[in-house]
């Protein structure tokens, strides 16, 4: 899907201008939101494929293609970050040792959710690996709970559980909610699962709709003519709303039903370029350059940028910093990539050996 890694590489690159020059787009972790529901969608897209291709999911195999596509990059980064802090005086790496060990163990996003006043800097240049905490924590129930829903549900079923498990964490967020439990809401997997769910909606609706299917042709006309708006709201949130700053009732608000709210904007953007692959919006998305990007480069963009920022900073560099750090991070996603990422994607393809 070219438009969908078009959209990959618009998405981390919000996410790159975010952290450099926050005042550009006070909004830009919006664009995490849409990386979830996303990633929601494409995990759930190939555990059905897999599921009506055999009858079945093999479970260990799904886990060791996902630990070979995210872990031994991830292993790098804070293998550099650990002798970054324990051979300089940086002060961007100072004590990330520390980090580099919560980091491996994808439990960023738990550190974080427990601290309820401003963030301390304990995990310092791996502060944002926090959304592959929550990922990986997804990644990890969410196949058991959707084997257990297609073998022992039928289809209909399947979709009306999903649904309901979209409206779970909002409930949930409502029950937490106080300005002092922001992070917990932000950074909890419980609390931000209604992002991936949306995605894995979408997968589950398409997948139960047969091609000649009216249904199928009446949510391909109004997918690609919301899709549109849903990308236009999404940019602009990201242009002109201060997400994670202290906004009292607005802040209250966004971190309750504003999560969701997102998550179907998301939701209908990533149904419209699935749907019309030959509509304006996917074509805008697929240019080679930018759907290669966002298919080999992407994650290791998202990985090295914040460390790449820290360091930057570390050295005093305050003016050019944005295209530094661009020119920086695109370097290490290229030797990340051909290095480690590609690597162990190619041992991922290949079935697992069992010795006798």
């Amino acid at each position: 899907m070219p438009a969908l890694d078009g959209l990959r590489t618009c998405a981390v690159a919000l996410v790159v201008v975010y952290h450099v020059a926050p005042d550009l787009v006070p909004g830009g972790s919006v664009a995490v939101d849409l990386f979830f529901t996303l990633s929601g969608f494409v995990i759930t897209r190939l555990l059905l494929a897999e599921y009506a291709r055999t009858g079945g999911v093999a479970l260990l195999p799904f886990y060791r293609r996902r630990w070979l596509r995210l872990v031994p990059a991830l292993l790098v980064l804070c293998a550099v970050c650990a002798a970054l802090s324990l051979t300089t005086s940086l002060w961007g790496f100072a004590d990330s040792w520390r980090a580099a060990g919560v980091s491996a163990l994808f439990l960023v996003n738990v550190v974080r959710a427990a601290e309820s006043g401003p963030y301390s800097d304990f995990t310092g240049p791996l502060a944002h690996t926090w959304s592959l905490g929550v990922e990986e924590q997804f990644y990890l129930l969410w196949p058991l709970v959707l084997l257990a829903l297609l073998r022992y549900t039928r289809a209909r079923t399947v979709l009306l559980c999903t649904a309901a498990l979209c409206a779970l964490p909002v409930l949930w967020r409502c029950a937490l909610w106080a300005p002092d439990a922001a992070h917990r809401v932000y950074n909890g997997t419980d609390t931000r699962a209604d992002q991936l769910l949306a995605g894995a909606l979408v997968a589950v609706v398409l997948a139960r709709l047969r091609a000649d299917d009216p249904r199928l042709a009446r949510l391909r006309t109004w997918a690609g003519r919301l899709a549109w708006p849903a990308l236009g709201l999404l940019a602009l949130v990201a242009w002109r709303v201060p997400v994670t700053a202290d906004s009292g009732a607005w802040t209250a608000v966004w971190y309750t039903a504003g999560f969701l709210g997102v998550a179907v904007l998301s939701a209908t953007v990533v149904a419209g370029l699935e749907l019309r692959p030959g509509g304006w919006l996917s074509r805008l998305l697929s240019p080679a350059p930018l759907a290669w990007t966002g298919r080999h480069l992407s994650y290791g963009i998202y990985l090295w940028h914040y460390p790449v920022v820290r360091l930057l900073a570390s050295l005093g560099m305050e003016d050019g910093r944005l295209p530094a750090t661009v020119v920086l991070t695109l370097l290490l996603a290229l030797l990340s990539h051909r290095l480690v990422e590609a690597p162990f994607l190619r041992r991922a393809r290949r079935p697992a050996v069992r010795r006798p």
